[in-house]
């Protein structure tokens, strides 16, 4: 456990200074979303789901992992407009038991998402799926809760 929490802190202080750094919104998130893929085993596919105009929708953002034809997510379908609606992150240890999963691979057994909030409203989301089944523990949220406090910076 401590060197999953050495990992996280490191990768926490790599966020910070990310968000800090130059660049764009989307090149700063695509540049989180390589960083936790390439540094945590089991985040397979990680990406952003952003809050589209009509804040009932989530529109794609920057990712990295497999391809998704997923493009745009209605609040309440799937676990990401389930975390939207209920704003509160979600945790799916298996997901084949979601009534309303929309599957990008069928390589997914388990996602986490986390929303990210601007000044009371939730402006978008981090997704992080994996190939293992309960790969995401109370660790993993707390971590992830903390990046998304941080990149609401970049909203």
């Amino acid at each position: 456990m401590k060197d999953k929490r050495d990992l996280f802190g490191r990768l926490l202080s790599q966020v910070k200074e990310s968000t800090s750094g130059p660049g764009s919104r989307e090149e700063k998130l695509l540049a989180v979303c390589q960083m936790l893929r390439d540094q945590v085993r089991h985040y397979h596919w990680v990406g952003f789901y952003l809050v589209g105009e009509s804040k009932e929708d989530l529109i794609l953002g920057p990712y990295v992992g497999e391809p998704t034809r997923h493009t745009k997510i209605s609040f309440g379908h799937g676990v990401c407009g389930m975390a939207a609606e209920k704003r509160r992150t979600l945790m799916v240890p298996d997901v084949s038991k979601v009534r309303n999963y929309l599957s990008c691979s069928p390589k997914v057994q388990s996602e986490i998402v986390v929303p990210i909030f601007k000044d009371g409203a939730i402006v978008g989301e981090l997704d992080i799926d994996s190939h293992a089944a309960a790969a995401f523990k109370g660790q993993d949220r707390v971590f992830l809760e903390e990046v998304c406090e941080e990149l609401a910076s970049l909203f």
